[in-house]
């Protein structure tokens, strides 16, 4: 018995050894690159140069670009691109188109210094923003077509560790670089910064590479595709268009409104509570994200410190986090999980009060830094979880895009008066409101794991009452 078992487990193991499992570590890697070089460390590198909390607070608002991605998520569906489709294939085509838009962008970020010109900045990290959104939306897309449903917990096991890689080496990597090459610790000076971000851009070769190496998946027309252009097709004929016209709409159709027709008629009436749920879910992490960088700066903090402790053992901290939430989910199920975690995310942002008025203090940043990230890793792992649960698979990268972007939405929008807040009130009062902000969201987790439990007991009472009308063969 245990060499069969022993057996079985290596047979499970070797799904990770897969050329597109393996692939998505550094496809991962180039996803999560870009996101806190034009957030976190942004904040920290404008913060340094000067910068004031207010506008730093202001350009936190690049980030929505994640939130509306949606809008052109269907493009990116369905869109061929010039010559790279016809070489590349779909996925792999808005892939590549992506990642060279977003080294060009670092390296305009790169060749900026903010006191000298912030409008530049800003554009460049807009253009990192927008490129970097849209290379998530392929790439999700690719995800959830490349593999075999047995394959897909090991590709998201995957990206995930590219992902925090990067998010490692995107900041604390940054401030690593930038304190290494920097002449004087207590002025500001731009050079480091520059080498920095260029070194960032070189990066992004490993998502470039990978995109040119890996096939493009075969993904057969999906039947419920076919179904809506179909019933699409039978209403716009009674309206005597020409073709070309009457298929331009047929094709509008099923890239914008089929994808969230089907999710308003699969979840009816709680549909709203399910998009409110995911608009808040996230808001007091998020909220509380764009000033811990300027918090840390005014607090005295070191590049160095902040790396070492935010960065680096703030993301394993993270990595465990959603490993217990993983065991939490199959334990107590998704729901309750999300519970736990919404009121971990809002209660650890009060350590940060505490934190606060220690002032410089490495061990008490190395306390809050652990438990807020080990908060946040099992509040993501249960929000992906349920997000995931959401989707139709035939409409999963512009529904995926949907739900991550009205995640993201009002969140952004609010933190983009941090700074402000912070400096009316002070980071105490600021730190206690975003823990209250997690207030309504215990409620929406309740009313949408009420709705979830009587829609599965009506569901199931149906199922057992009614005859069997299936058709016999």
């Amino acid at each position: 018995m245990k060499p069969a078992a022993a057996l079985s487990w290596l047979n499970t193991l070797s799904i990770y050894t897969h050329p597109r499992v393996l692939g998505m570590l550094s496809l991962g890697f180039s996803a999560g690159l870009p996101l806190l070089l034009i957030l976190g460390t942004l904040s920290f590198w404008l913060r340094e140069a000067g910068i004031d909390r207010t506008t730093i607070g202001h350009l936190s608002w690049i980030g929505l670009a994640y939130s509306f991605k949606w809008l052109w998520s269907p493009l990116v569906d369905r869109m061929s691109l010039p010559v790279l489709t016809r070489l590349l294939g779909r996925r792999r085509a808005w892939l590549l188109l992506s990642q060279i838009v977003i080294v060009f962008a670092l390296i305009g970020m790169a060749s900026t210094d903010p006191v000298v010109n912030l409008s530049h900045m800003v554009f460049f990290a807009l253009a990192v923003a927008f490129a970097s959104a849209t290379q998530d939306i392929a790439l999700d897309a690719y995800r959830i077509e490349a593999v075999a449903l047995e394959l897909q917990g090991a590709m998201a096991a995957t990206y995930q560790a590219g992902y925090r890689v990067a998010m490692i080496l995107a900041s604390a990597g940054v401030l690593w670089i930038a304190a290494a090459v920097d002449s004087s610790a207590t002025t500001y000076d731009y050079l480091p910064w520059r080498f920095a971000y260029l070194v960032m851009a070189g990066c992004m070769s490993v998502g470039i590479i990978t995109t040119l190496i890996i096939r493009e998946p075969d993904v057969p027309f999906s039947t419920l595709l076919s179904e809506n252009e179909q019933y699409a097709h039978e209403i716009i004929a009674n309206w005597h268009l020409n073709a070309r016209l009457a298929n331009m709409l047929v094709w509008l159709y099923g890239a914008l409104i089929a994808p969230f027709r089907d999710f308003i008629v699969r979840h009816g009436k709680q549909a709203l509570l399910i998009l409110a749920l995911i608009a808040l879910y996230r808001i007091s992490d998020v909220v509380m994200g764009v000033m811990s960088n300027p918090f840390y700066v005014d607090m005295g903090y070191t590049k160095d410190e902040v790396a070492t402790v935010s960065k680096v053992y703030g993301v394993l901290m993270t990595i465990l986090g959603a490993a217990v939430g993983g065991i939490l989910i199959a334990r107590i199920g998704i729901m309750r999980t999300l519970f736990i975690g919404a009121v971990l995310s809002a209660a650890t942002n009060l350590l940060f009060v505490w934190l606060a008025g220690r002032g410089h203090d490495v061990s008490g940043l190395v306390f809050t830094i652990s438990a807020d990230n080990l908060s946040a890793g099992i509040a993501s792992s249960a929000f992906i979880a349920y997000l995931s649960g959401l989707t139709n698979s035939a409409y999963s990268a512009t529904q995926y895009a949907l739900f991550s972007s009205v995640m993201l939405l009002l969140p952004k929008f609010v933190a983009g008066f941090s700074g402000q807040f912070v400096d009316a009130y002070g980071y105490e009062s600021f730190f206690i409101a975003t823990a209250l902000l997690g207030v309504p969201v215990l409620l929406l987790v309740r009313l949408a794991g009420k709705a979830k439990f009587e829609t599965s007991v009506n569901e199931s009472s149906m199922s057992s009452n009614k005859p069997d009308t299936r058709p016999h063969t």
